[in-house]
């Protein structure tokens, strides 16, 4: 397991050296809970009852501002070449490097949600739930982000195409995302959708290093 490590080490090693991508991340994530409040006005009940739509879009889009560096910088540089060269499968080189991107881009916007929470009006059972959420359900978004700029490394502006390619594919995890945090009339769903959102997460963090190793595989050969 020390190649596997030390992928995940190197990543997060070179992402924090090469300044403040992650900060950037975060910024936007937060400022869609600064602008929503003034697009729809002050009234806190209906920001309370949207926050949890608008916390997992603003997720949603902040965690595409970070897709075109995960594999293009070591296709450019060759180091994508030299790790389908090394013994560990490409499978467990794509699982190390979606590890690594989320410890880089899901984990700050997590830590950043109690700014979100006080901009939408959020109560405490809210903002617990939207944390758990984001906590189970941002592997997904990850991993399919992961397919996306797989398939899309060699192509130029690839960065552009991934999105539209990984967007129909979120589309369940925001779904479940917003009803593990929503509370309507009603029976609690909440539970429900957070066991669906961990389910997803599951086959989704399973399948996708697999069908990007292949996309790498074959965009490279």
């Amino acid at each position: 397991m020390k190649p596997f490590a030390a992928i995940i080490a190197r990543d997060v090693r070179l992402a924090l050296r090469s300044g403040g991508d992650w900060l950037t991340l975060v910024l936007f994530f937060v400022m869609v809970g600064i602008v929503v409040p003034f697009a729809i006005g002050p009234d806190r009940e209906l920001l309370a009852r949207l926050s949890p739509g608008i916390v997992w879009i603003a997720a949603f889009l902040s965690s595409l501002l970070g897709l075109d560096r995960l594999f293009r910088a070591d296709h450019e540089d060759g180091t994508l070449l030299l790790l389908r060269a090394a013994d560990l499968p490409m499978s467990l080189v794509v699982l190390a490097k979606v590890i690594a991107h989320w410890l880089l881009t899901a984990l700050p916007l997590i830590a950043a949600t109690p700014l979100l929470a006080v901009m939408l009006a959020m109560d405490m059972a809210t903002f617990l739930k939207a944390v758990l959420s984001l906590l189970v359900g941002t592997p997904a978004l990850v991993a399919l982000g992961a397919v996306g700029a797989a398939v899309t490394v060699t192509i130029r502006r690839g960065g552009l195409i991934a999105p539209v390619l990984i967007l129909p594919l979120a589309i369940p995890v925001l779904i479940f995302g917003v009803g593990a945090i929503s509370t309507g009339p009603g029976p609690d769903q909440s539970g429900t959708a957070l066991l669906l959102l961990a389910a997803i997460s599951l086959i989704v963090a399973a399948l996708s290093p697999l069908a990007a190793a292949l996309a790498i595989n074959s965009s490279e050969d």
